[in-house]
Parts: structure tokens; C-alpha cells; sequence
């Protein structure tokens, strides 16, 4: 379906509610798999980090990582689950190319968290998320479509199978049906997986890396004739790797669906895939029930049984939750409501946090990652984190900045050498001589070349419009090529013509 075909927003909103179902994929980050002691690490060698447990061959044995158990635990108390005093691993048999053993090893009906529910802020208007259970699985493999023009199967002459990734303990987040959320509910969606996001990083259990999969969203969709109680059909959104795409793709799929329905068809049960190019939602296989995947369970693991007082030395562990975080830092920093806000928005929170850790002001930290560093964001289409800039790196560029070796405009050219790949800050201001210009006898000499060229702005300094002054500053600024001291330049024109 094209944009022309799709239903207004608001239209859809008018005669429909939407019901969210988010179901969310956070890698741990173990140093080695859910069953295996292979390693985890990101960008190996495509199956250079497998062996006959994550592979499934005959006769391999799995053991449970105890890391990834307690990872678990501290994410489902984190999120006001309750703990299973006892659980099991079940196996999910599905027949597909990432899966060598033709089964994933997962948990069905008896989840280790399970009840939970969190609170997020969207506007100022709160939002109750009900959490359903929080379950330990693997991960599968990756297929890799070669020759085709989308990188998807469709097109392609041929796939590879990488299983470096299959095995790596996987935390499944599924919420129950999530009502109320109105016109609101991209906006939802993405809020509430930016808290788990930052969640997951305060609890240090995964890198959250969404460009890299470590933290996926399966986005779930359905709409509720206005006054209706009964629920509609859902689309499942898989693999959804951005905040921005999430929201996206919702938006898209509600006014798919919108048009689909006040035409008089059917919304298909089925999984779909979000197509960032064209930023449209594509089809992909009909949703399979439970009872498709005949689950059964896992006879090689034993089951796990938590004690209580692991549970509760666990407890004692969850840091603060990100909103009331957020308040702490506001007043730390001194940002009002509105700049705490947009800092929130544009998942600039840890960046500024790390920055001012490095050395800044809260104030400068705010002021590069929210205006220079954004734009140059918002041009690249990445969020923050995404830019090819650290933290530290920013705090260098400020501390040039607070000894007078360079100003502002400076420090631009010196962001965007550090963007592409050209140094520290510090030696690209000393390759490039980019430093200000304070030398007394070189600024005087360019004054005198200003005042000369600009006689009549001279003239009115001389009578006492000392507003005059800041052309002149820009005639020397500008002859100097931005390099020079502006508050020495100032001292020196007023010296020369203030009466």
C-alpha cells in the first residue's frame, strides 16, 4: 500500500483506537552464550565463534549461564515483575536457516518474571505500560542475502548463514495489550522502549546497541472501532532497530490498517517488515499461534529455582529508574523543565552526563549536544550516539575553549575534523594552527587595518557610539579568519578611539 492509499491520522483516530503490543529483545551481555561458552562478541568472523552446543549437534549438551539467570532477575525487578520461585526452559520447534537445531531453546509457560508493569512520561501525560512476563531465550542466527538490490531475500540470487550470533542469551519483554494511548501511541511506543533502553544500560546487563540488534522491537498493532471492546486483528512489526522507526512504523501500520477497515476489508494477521527506505511496512509470513510452535519442555536443562534471599540481595542492586533519575540530574545541572525535556527527547541524557563527567559545565555540555552536535545528527539521520564524537571528546573542545586557545566558531571546524575521522581536538588545532590569535602586536596590527578601511565607524567610536564597535571587531574577526582574541580585539579598538 502507498502513501496515497492510507488513511488521514487523524481520521483513523476519529473512528478508531489503537492497541499497542510491544514485544522487545535485549542481548545480555555475557561473555559468552546462553548454553556454550562461546564468545559473545559483536563483528567475529561469520561462525568462528560456534561449537556443537549452540549448533545443535547430536550429542552436545547445554548449561545454563548463571550470569545471564541473574541478569534476568535484576531486569524483571527493575521492571516490578514478580520472580518465579521455580522455572523451566521449553523448546520452541520452528523450521528455519538460523536455526541449526530446528527448535530455539526458550520459556513458554512458566517465565522467569512475570506481572511487572512501568511508568513512562509522554508530553507530561503518564502512561501505564502492563508487562505480561520477561522471559530468558537465545538468540538465533543471521542470514545474509547476497545480490539482491534491498539486502532481503526477495531478489537475491543466493544467502549465507552466519551462527556466531545464535546462542547469545536474549531477555524477551512483552507487554500485555496496551489500551488508552490515543493519538499518542507511536509516541508510547517509542518512550516506552527508550526506557528500557536506558534501563538496561543503568542496569548494565546489555550494550543496548540497537544499530548493532542488541536491543529489538517487535511492534504490534491492532484498532478498536470507537466504543468496541473487542479487540481488532494485530500486525506484528518485526525487528524494528531505531527509536525513530518504531514510531514510524506504527504510524504507518495504524493508518494502513485505518484505510484497510473503513473500506470494508479484512487486516490480515501476519508478521511484517518496516522498509526504512521507502518508509513503508512490508508483508512477511502469516503470525503463527502458540500451539504451531509445539512447545514442550527442554529435557537436557534442569529448572531454575531462584531462592529468595538471591532474589532480594538482587533487589538491592536496581539503580534509580530513569524518570526519577532525570529529576536528580535536572537539578544538578540547573536545566528548566523545557531543556531537561528536549535533552530527554533526543536521548541526550548519558552524552551530557558523560561530558560533564569529562570536565564541562553542565551549561556548555547542553549547549554542543544540543544545538551543533543535534543539527548534525538530524542532517546524518543517526541519533546522538550514533556521531563519530565522544563525550570526552566534547569536553576537550570546551576546555579549549576555557583557556582562550580557541572560541566558538573555532571549535565548530574543530567538531567537524574530530566527525571525520581527523584527530583529538587538541591535535587538530595544532595541525590545522587553528588556534586564537592573542598575540598583541599582530591584533594591533589588524585593528589598525580595520580602522583605517572603516574611517566612518571609527569616527562614530571616537564620539561615544562605542555600539559601533562590534563591526569593526567583525572587519578584524574576519581578516583574521575567525582566529583572533574577540574580548582582546575589543580592548584594543576601544583603546585606540574611546574618547
Amino acid at each position: 500500500m502507498s502513501y496515497d492509499d492510507l488513511m488521514e491520522y487523524d481520521e483513523v483516530m476519529e473512528r478508531f483506537d489503537p492497541v499497542l503490543g510491544l514485544e522487545v529483545h535485549v542481548e545480555l551481555n555475557t561473555a559468552s552464550k546462553m548454553f556454550c561458552s562461546c564468545s559473545t562478541g559483536f563483528g567475529g568472523e561469520p561462525n568462528s565463534q560456534t561449537c556443537p552446543v549452540c549448533l545443535g549437534l547430536p550429542g552436545s549438551l547445554p548449561v545454563v549461564n548463571g550470569k545471564a539467570v541473574e541478569s534476568a532477575i535484576r531486569i524483571g525487578l527493575a521492571l516490578n515483575c514478580g520472580i518465579a520461585t521455580w522455572c523451566r526452559f521449553a523448546r520452541k520447534n520452528y523450521f528455519y536457516p538460523d536455526m541449526t537445531k530446528d527448535f530455539q531453546t526458550s520459556q513458554y509457560d512458566e517465565p522467569i518474571c512475570f506481572d511487572g508493569h512501568v511508568e513512562i512520561d509522554v508530553d507530561g501525560e503518564s502512561f501505564e505500560i502492563p508487562i505480561e512476563r520477561a522471559h530468558m531465550e537465545e538468540d538465533a542466527g543471521k542470514s545474509l542475502h547476497v545480490g539482491g538490490a534491498t539486502g532481503r531475500i526477495a531478489g537475491a540470487d543466493y544467502s549465507l548463514l552466519d551462527y556466531n550470533r545464535a546462542g547469545v542469551p536474549l531477555i524477551e519483554i512483552v507487554t500485555k495489550p496496551v489500551y488508552g494511548t490515543g493519538a499518542k501511541a507511536p509516541e508510547v511506543a517509542r518512550a516506552y522502549v527508550s526506557f528500557l533502553r536506558d534501563m538496561m544500560k543503568a542496569l548494565g546487563v546489555s550494550d543496548v546497541r540497537m544499530e548493532q540488534g542488541s536491543l529489538r522491537c517487535d511492534a504490534n498493532v491492532s484498532l478498536m472501532p470507537k466504543g468496541s471492546t473487542q479487540l481488532g486483528t494485530r500486525t506484528e512489526t518485526k525487528n524494528v532497530n531505531s527509536l525513530r522507526s518504531i514510531e514510524k512504523a506504527l504510524r504507518y501500520e495504524i493508518c494502513r490498517q485505518g484505510a484497510i477497515l473503513a473500506s470494508g476489508g479484512r487486516v490480515k494477521q501476519e508478521t511484517r517488515h518496516w522498509l526504512e527506505v521507502s518508509g513503508v511496512t512490508a508483508p512477511g509470513r502469516s503470525k503463527e499461534q502458540a500451539e504451531d510452535y509445539r512447545y514442550f519442555p527442554e529435557p537436557d536443562l534442569v529448572p531454575i529455582a531462584p531462592s529468595r534471599e538471591w532474589v532480594e540481595e538482587l533487589r538491592a542492586t536496581i539503580p534509580e529508574v530513569p524518570a526519577v533519575r532525570y529529576e536528580r540530574l535536572r537539578g544538578e545541572w540547573g536545566y528548566t523543565e523545557l531543556e531537561m525535556q528536549a535533552v530527554i527527547a533526543a536521548q541526550g541524557v548519558d552524552l551530557i552526563a558523560a561530558t560533564i563527567e569529562a570536565g564541562a559545565s553542565p551549561q556548555a555540555a547542553r549547549k554542543w549536544w544540543m544545538s551543533e552536535l543535534s543539527r548534525q545528527a538530524n542532517a546524518l539521520g543517526v541519533d546522538l550516539e550514533e556521531l563519530s564524537i565522544t563525550a570526552t571528546q566534547v569536553a576537550q573542545v570546551q576546555a579549549l575553549i576555557d583557556e582562550g586557545a580557541i572560541n566558538d566558531k573555532i571549535a565548530r571546524t574543530v567538531i567537524d575534523a574530530v566527525l571525520a575521522g581527523e584527530g583529538e581536538p587538541r591535535q587538530i588545532v595544532a595541525a590545522k594552527g587553528l588556534a586564537v590569535v592573542s598575540d598583541s602586536s599582530a591584533l594591533q596590527e589588524a585593528v589598525d587595518a580595520a580602522i583605517a578601511e572603516h574611517a566612518d565607524v571609527a569616527d562614530k567610536i571616537r564620539e561615544g557610539k562605542t555600539a559601533a564597535v562590534g563591526a569593526l571587531i567583525g572587519s578584524v574577526m574576519k581578516s583574521m579568519k575567525g582566529q583572533a582574541d574577540a574580548s582582546a580585539v575589543r580592548e584594543l579598538i576601544l583603546g585606540r578611539l574611546a574618547p
